[in-house]
């Protein structure tokens, strides 16, 4: 407050800029702008194509579910052909696009084009789990209803129900993938490879046979059997590598912890176990010399190679099977046997 000394009143001290702040009428609310009508709104035939548009969508929709299911089984990938997987991914895949393509596409075609749109205002009001808030549900979804047509108009609604149920088909066809061919025990074919007695560790992938004097202390070889060379791809190449392929590192004899039924499997300080991760069957390719510690690269599971392949960290459960080898009259490293024991993940309850 300023105070004017010549007749002792207080005044009112004015803002140091001068200018008076003014108090303005709050603003009105300018309401909703004019309802335009659409031409399905005027035009009953209008309305007629756009529902006609609206259920073949979704009658395309089930055609394109029925397809990606044909698909699965007009282009088996079972032989591993790389047309066949191409194949398989391509076309099945766009019969799942396809399918939930036309469900969307025709679901906003029904909102913009028949469902109500006229405009309304709903005041926020408390909420409560009384018999009123209850009722006033049942009205929000019998309105609902009314406006969308989806009780109405059979069409529409049975052709949606018929593309939803018709979308999961593919997704459960799938499935299908994840059995073994052929009626086959999984536990058989994961417990046989391509590694017996005699066979020689050659890098992978070129084939070269390998020395164990050309393994160096802290090295790390990739290895496949040498008689996988032979295979073509027809031949199951693929799957025999995946179930085969090998990590070889060296250490100190004395780093290994050895059990004394397997203190035979090694030479030298040279170990091999699978690379196929007993979690999911991620090859495990990440070797820390210093730690002697495997790491699976999807799920970092963890194994110590110096105990072997004993699991440190990760969601494994079981160790990384060991492949025995010695070495032959030339010296070059060779396997004792295949592996003791099925390679591969354990989430088949097999092991």
């Amino acid at each position: 407050m300023a105070h004017d000394d010549s007749t002792g009143v207080e005044k009112a001290q004015q803002p140091s800029s001068g200018l008076a702040v003014a108090i303005d009428d709050p603003v009105k609310n300018p309401g909703l702008p004019p309802h335009r009508e659409r031409i399905t709104d005027k035009d009953p035939k209008a309305a007629q194509r756009a529902e006609r548009t609206i259920y073949t969508l979704f009658y395309i929709s089930v055609a394109a579910s029925i397809w990606a299911v044909a698909a699965y089984m007009l282009f088996p990938i079972e032989d591993m052909e790389f047309t066949s997987i191409r194949n398989n991914n391509l076309y099945i895949g766009l019969g799942i696009a396809f399918a939930l393509l036309a469900i969307g596409v025709g679901a906003i075609h029904w909102s913009k084009s028949i469902m109500s749109d006229k405009e309304h205002v709903e005041e926020r009001h408390a909420t409560r789990g009384t018999v009123e808030t209850r009722e006033g549900a049942t009205d929000v979804f019998r309105q609902a209803n009314e406006e969308s047509g989806f009780g109405r108009r059979k069409m529409i609604r049975n052709s949606l129900f018929a593309a939803l149920a018709a979308s999961i088909l593919p997704g459960i066809t799938l499935f299908r993938g994840l059995a073994p061919n052929d009626g086959k025990d999984p536990v058989a074919l994961l417990k046989q490879t391509m590694w017996a007695e005699g066979e020689h560790l050659t890098r992978d992938p070129d084939g070269t046979r390998i020395k164990a004097s050309d393994v160096t202390l802290g090295s790390a070889f990739h290895v496949i059997p040498e008689s996988l060379a032979g295979l073509s791809h027809h031949d199951g190449y693929l799957n025999e590598k995946a179930k085969a392929m090998v990590l070889m590192v060296r250490m100190r004899p004395e780093q290994l912890t050895e059990s004394e039924e397997r203190k035979d499997w090694s030479y030298d300080g040279i170990v091999a176990y699978s690379k196929v991760c007993t979690h999911v069957g991620c090859p495990v390719a990440l070797y820390e010399q210093h730690t002697h510690h495997l790491l699976c690269p999807c799920h970092q599971s963890q194994f110590d190679v110096s105990d072997e392949a004993k699991v440190v960290f990760g969601p494994a459960s079981r160790p990384l099977p060991q492949l025995p080898i010695t070495v032959d009259d030339e010296g070059y490293l060779v396997a004792q046997s295949d592996f003791t024991e099925p390679v591969g993940p354990t989430f088949w309850e097999i092991h």
